[in-house]
């Protein structure tokens, strides 16, 4: 099992984002603070679960946590600040949501900038290394989901239920034929003759 956290000494809330690479639907990223003694031998990077298994975690950290938030970052603020910067808002966003409040941020990559009076420290693969990153990838991964497939539900022909906007072909060729829709992130690349991003999480 995961360790829970990277340090000890102040309370700790891991953070994590969903959504980076693709071409439509918001980012999403999740702040979560886990008990001392939470532990889950399914736990992981979500990236390497099954839906099912996040699914069933997502369940029990929304009810476990001693604290957690979720937050979604628009196409257009994504279009405005780009998908870097908005990483780090959505993360921010959802850390200041939290109550009580951190002490410190556990954040999974290898930047992060942040307008909080909060040390924090970047770690790579850090969702992979700590239980409390790896909780908040859990929830962003599955409130993404869950967000994208309900937007289907309005747009069915460009597979989100299958793709999750990721730039898989089924999606860059429904964009030839169809256009863009206000989901649609402006600032990327749509086209066709595009090299694909292989859409290979879990589902």
């Amino acid at each position: 099992m995961l360790p829970l956290t990277y340090q000890t000494e102040l309370p700790e809330a891991g953070c994590d984002e969903a959504g980076r690479g693709c071409l439509a639907g918001p980012v999403f990223a999740a702040a979560v603070i886990l008990p001392p003694d939470f532990a889950h031998p399914l736990l992981n990077d979500s990236k390497q679960m099954t839906r099912r298994n996040r699914e069933l975690l997502r369940t029990i950290i929304e009810r476990e946590a001693v604290a957690w938030a979720v937050e979604a970052v628009s196409p257009a603020r994504i279009d405005e600040i780009n998908i870097l910067n908005a990483s780090f808002e959505g993360m921010s966003q959802a850390a200041a949501r939290l109550t009580p409040a951190p002490g410190f941020l556990a954040i999974d990559g290898n930047r992060f900038r942040t307008r909080l009076d909060i040390p924090y420290k970047c770690i790579v693969k850090g969702d992979a290394s700590y239980a409390d990153i790896a909780a908040a990838s859990v929830l962003a991964k599955t409130h993404r989901d869950e967000y994208m497939e309900r937007l289907a539900e309005a747009y069915p022909m460009y597979g989100w239920a299958r793709n999750m906007g990721y730039p898989t072909r089924e999606h860059r060729l429904a964009i030839r034929e169809y256009g863009l829709t206000p989901h649609h992130r402006l600032t990327f690349n749509h086209e066709i003759d595009q090299l694909e991003i292989p859409f290979d999480q879990p589902r």
